[in-house]
């Protein structure tokens, strides 16, 4: 029986880093432990980035082109209901840890409110347990309070490069010095205690905790023993063209990005450039990698904390991510665009209780999308998801059950407009409703559809690295096609369904609910 809900996003965690997946150099123990006990998802997708908008689509079940949330400070309409508020409506009172990078709608704030100036507002249906935001002021008062020489509360980002001269002169920002804190001491560990702090205080009332980590995103830096546990030459080697002209010429997008990037000067890590050389990039790699391993440690703590207060086998836990990262891939840090590494995110999902017992240490390839994990904790807590969502409970998946349509194909979306600056639309001259991209990938091909700029193809099967283009090859011209009109279809059939299931009749109103949203996506 479920009588708590644990629900793990981690941040830019690419889909192929566990070692349950047979990753080459990243280690995921704790992670791999509760996939064994779980159902893994090997083939999970994001449906946008960056974080904003991914959040949006992960808390309302819903693709971009229906919550329209474009970008980081985008605000989130308040007619969409959202997970933490249909868990209130099971009971719980959903607690947060850590951020939902949501803006508020305007129309709710009054003028002079300071949240016009955030996308950090915490979601509406949320209570906050503990925040940690792009401003640290709690982990870093919780780091001072144990002894560190940390910055002033104006400087608090800077922590990251601020404790001591050693790491203020470092200005590459590509990971080659350990953090100056120790390991128990991470954001992650930081969120982590009050966590079990919170579930201590809870004894035996069921909770509903999403716990938002912020590690693998940059800044990349991690403590001993994270920081030297991947030798930079066990990293494998970028996925691109052996030129930067090369992926510059595959089309004018991509061209576009690496330009801004090259312009851009680094900033702790997080805009580096495309031009970084081999051995930078590589250290960047064996840094994110300890990372990771840092916060799969982090998961160990957790689950053992559990497993000692006897919740194990009350709880709901499912990890995931907003989004991946590009390290270097097409010359590309960050996540933005179509490319998969910036989509493929990973998915475990562990239901307490024998019932599920058939299905513990499954590995499921079949598509699925964060849009799926609104519906998918609703269902197992026994509730209707609402009729705004786009994604499906993935619970056949943890029945085993084998007879049920699913989908073929996964769907994202990108919406690079530029709200203050306007360089996409004068690069390209574009209005600001045309600077999108849409994909439909599936295991033969991925489709990218650009709204007024040429689109994509490329044949996975044969060039899984997406370094073909083949929209202009004229023998490509019926799978042109095809994908295309599979993109409208998706587009018509996930149009917004709020009120189109009711009919006003002379024997008064009637409601049709869609067919039975477990065994239909495609």
């Amino acid at each position: 029986m479920i009588k708590n809900v644990l629900f793990i996003t981690a941040d830019q965690w690419r889909g192929s880093c566990l070692s349950a997946l047979g990753h080459p150099v990243v280690k995921t123990p704790n992670l791999d432990k509760l996939a064994a006990s779980g159902v893994l998802f090997s083939q999970h997708y994001a449906q946008s980035a960056p974080c904003g908008p991914s959040r949006a689509s992960i808390h309302t079940g819903m693709y971009l082109k229906n919550h329209r949330v474009c970008d980081n400070g985008t605000p989130l309409d308040r007619r969409f209901t959202n997970i933490a508020q249909e868990a209130r409506q099971c009971g719980f009172d959903p607690v947060l840890f850590g951020y939902t990078d949501t803006a508020l709608d305007p129309r709710d704030l009054a003028d002079n409110d300071p949240r016009r100036k955030s996308y950090e507002a915490v979601l509406p249906g949320y209570s906050l347990g503990q925040g940690l935001f792009d401003e640290p002021l709690a982990w870093v008062q919780w780091l001072a309070d144990k002894g560190y020489a940390t910055p002033e509360d104006a400087q608090c980002r800077e922590i990251y490069r601020q404790f001591d001269d050693q790491h203020k002169e470092d200005k590459r920002g590509v990971g080659y010095l350990a953090a100056p804190y120790s390991a128990e001491h991470t954001e992650t560990a930081f969120l982590n205690e009050k966590v079990m702090q919170y579930i201590d205080v809870k004894e035996d009332d069921p909770w509903f905790i999403h716990l938002s980590w912020l590690r693998p995103h940059p800044p990349f830096l991690v403590p001993e023993p994270y920081h030297s546990m991947y030798q930079s030459v066990e990293t494998e080697a970028p996925v691109r063209h052996s030129s930067l002209a090369q992926e510059q010429a595959q089309h004018p997008y991509v061209k576009f990005e690496i330009d801004e990037r090259l312009a851009q000067k680094p900033h702790h890590g997080e805009s580096l450039l495309p031009t970084i050389n081999d051995e930078d990039l590589q250290q960047l790699k064996a840094t994110y990698y300890g990372m990771m391993t840092e916060v799969d440690a982090q998961m160990g703590r957790l689950l053992d904390f559990l497993t000692a207060r006897n919740l194990l086998e009350s709880t709901l836990i499912v990890f995931s991510s907003d989004h991946g990262e590009q390290l270097g891939d097409h010359y590309l840090l960050s996540k933005l665009g179509f490319f998969d590494q910036s989509y493929h995110i990973p998915l475990i999902v562990r239901a307490p209780g024998s019932e599920w017992d058939d299905s513990r240490g499954k590995r499921v390839s079949q598509f699925s999308e964060n849009i799926d994990l609104m519906p998918t904790i609703l269902d197992l807590l026994g509730a209707t998801p609402p009729v705004q969502c786009d994604g499906y409970s993935l619970r056949p998946f943890l029945e085993s059950n084998a007879d049920f349509a699913w989908r073929t194909c996964v769907h994202w979306e990108y919406d690079f407009r530029d709200i203050l600056q306007g360089k996409p639309e004068q690069r390209f001259g574009l209005s600001l409703d045309e600077c999108s991209l849409a994909v439909i990938r599936d295991y033969d091909y991925k489709y990218v559809h650009f709204n007024q700029l040429p689109a994509l193809l490329f044949d996975l099967r044969n060039d899984p690295d997406e370094l073909n283009n083949l929209a202009e090859n004229p023998d490509y011209t019926e799978v042109m096609l095809g994908y295309a009109q599979k993109m409208l279809n998706w587009h018509m059939r996930n149009e917004d369904r709020s009120l189109t299931g009711w009919l006003f009749h002379k024997d008064g109103p009637t409601q049709r609910l869609p067919i039975d949203r477990n065994t239909q996506p495609r």
